[in-house]
């Protein structure tokens, strides 16, 4: 699930840690970040350069799809919001009369946003622990799209996956912890509010269930899952986009508005020469005010958009193998 947190890792820490990871994938990859230039076969709509000296070329579906099969690119950066997990039965944010911020009347706060405000949460930590019961990892399995993620990781082509997301599908189709970057946390981890002790999330599974508010069992303390409310900093893994998107060498946006920062500003944050490929029910960001000559653009139903995609990449059987494996294993876990 997407939140709005309105605290951002701060300039200063950015700029602090920015010298360092440059340095770091300067001695990784070389002068320039080790890129190769990409040509696009007879079929495909040009050729452009990963450096800078990019042809202005207008790409399609299919030459992303060849660019991947190819393996000419090779350092994907995705991101992710609330639209890749809707089609797993989890309900998003802001969509009028279905979306979470419309449901929450039942919970008996103020106004919506209140739930994952921290000054609402000291007064009344239980409307966040009814919701956090729906929301929490076990209750919903990923679907296609994450397991096309999971397939590009497999494939070694995933360098980072960037999730607005706190429902944990990514986790749960397999893909590291080392690839992810839950920007607006998750329920892997909890932490007291008085003793600022950390707990695995899992300790405390058993209380939300059974509509109780987890305490902590040192200092009695409130313990609170480690979800980004609403001026609190994102999580120190954010900072890796630093190098990761200085790298990349392709970016997959997939189901989100790019409309909370500072997760949207990290649309712009490759060259321009590295093409954006965004998978969306609507037109958003820069791709509708500041569209750049490579990027690509999939509107309509996220699913049908990736199966497209896999379809192109001759990937269908192995992402079917890889469900078929997957999903037999959380059968398994269920009983």
């Amino acid at each position: 699930m997407a939140l709005d947190p309105l605290g951002a890792v701060s300039q200063q820490s950015i700029m602090a840690l920015s010298g360092r990871l440059a340095l770091a994938a300067l001695r990784l990859w070389g002068p320039g970040g080790g890129r190769r230039p990409i040509s696009l076969s007879v079929g495909a709509s040009g050729s452009f350069g990963c450096g800078g000296n990019s042809e202005k070329v207008k790409l399609s579906l299919k030459d992303v799809a060849e660019l991947l099969r190819t393996r000419a690119c090779r350092r994907v950066v995705v991101m992710v919001g609330a639209g890749i997990s809707t089609p797993s039965g989890i309900p998003d944010f802001r969509s009028p009369g279905s979306g979470l911020y419309s449901n929450l009347q039942q919970y008996d706060i103020p106004y919506p946003e209140a739930i994952f405000e921290l000054g609402f949460f000291f007064h009344n930590p239980k409307p966040f622990f009814t919701l956090a019961k729906e929301l929490y990892p076990g209750h919903y399995r990923p679907n296609v799209t994450h397991y096309f993620l999971r397939l590009l990781h497999d494939k070694e082509l995933l360098l980072r996956l960037y999730t607005q997301n706190i429902d944990g599908l990514e986790r749960a189709s397999g893909i590291p912890v080392s690839k992810l970057v839950e920007a607006h946390g998750s329920f892997a981890s909890a932490t007291c509010t008085v003793c600022r002790r950390s707990f695995p999330g899992e300790d405390f599974r058993a209380d939300v269930m059974a509509d109780r508010v987890p305490c902590c069992p040192v200092c009695t303390g409130v313990v609170k899952p480690d979800i980004v409310f609403f001026g609190e900093p994102l999580p120190a893994r954010f900072l890796l986009h630093v190098a990761d998107f200085a790298l990349a060498d392709l970016l997959l946006i997939l189901g989100t508005s790019l409309e909370v920062e500072p997760f949207a500003s990290l649309s712009e944050a490759v060259q321009k020469s590295v093409p954006r490929l965004l998978i969306n029910r609507d037109l958003v960001g820069s791709f509708a005010y500041s569209p750049r000559s490579t990027d690509v653009v999939q509107l309509g139903d996220v699913v049908q958009s990736v199966e497209r995609l896999v379809d192109l990449l001759g990937w269908t059987q192995e992402l079917q193998d890889l469900i078929q494996r997957e999903t037999g294993k959380l059968d398994g876990q269920d009983r």
